[in-house]
């Protein structure tokens, strides 16, 4: 009788399991990783997106292994300030998270978004595969030529490399630090017109 109790609870675990993997293979999640400034700006914006599963702050593009906040302020390692998205393309596609992505920031400026200075700040695409790398490219390319800027479009569009998540503090920073005064003056006006301008692709 024991025994028979033990096979149930056995065969049950087992199917649990395989209901686990399946739901994990039905959701097929996709990554994209942009540096658009100040990532705590970025990590805020996509992570309001629908679709969106997670949304991490941290430093891509550079030399120095395990970089510290400190250093890549410094414009030492190499690094930008990149968010890393975690995503479902059935709710919500690369072409329109690049949508937000142009949109949200100036991609014109070099090394530098308002008053955030530095090649940290640079704008970047950091792609995970061809198809993102083609994408990103055709996108910029029309932009460029349909003048929606006055000035040429300088991002950086180069293969994904080591992601190294940035200290606990930088994490969902403008959720639990939104009346702090760079959260006040910097991001606030900028989520304001996230929010109209995509408002139907908000969670």
């Amino acid at each position: 009788m024991v025994s028979l109790i033990k096979t149930g609870i056995l065969v049950l675990i087992l199917q649990l399991m395989n209901i686990g993997v399946s739901a994990m293979e039905n959701e097929k999640l996709d990554t994209a990783t942009f540096g658009a400034g100040c990532f705590w700006c970025v990590e805020a914006v996509f992570d309001e997106l629908k679709g969106v599963k997670s949304v991490q702050s941290g430093y891509m593009g550079g030399h120095k292994e395990n970089p510290t906040y400190r250093q890549v302020c410094d414009g030492t390692t190499g690094h930008a300030e990149v968010a890393q998205i975690v995503f479902d393309p059935k709710v919500i596609s690369f072409e329109e998270l690049l949508e937000v992505f142009w949109q949200t920031h100036d991609p014109t400026t070099l090394n530098r978004q308002g008053n955030d200075v530095g090649s940290q700040y640079r704008s970047a695409i950091f792609y995970h595969n061809t198809e993102q790398q083609r994408k990103a490219e055709y996108y910029k390319e029309n932009l460029d030529k349909s003048g929606a800027w006055s000035k040429p479009i300088v991002t950086e569009i180069a293969p994904v490399s080591t992601f190294y998540i940035a200290e606990d503090y930088h994490q969902d920073y403008y959720k639990y630090n939104s009346s702090q005064g760079y959260c006040q003056y910097v991001i606030a006006p900028k989520m304001e017109k996230f929010r109209k301008a995509f408002a139907d692709k908000l969670k």
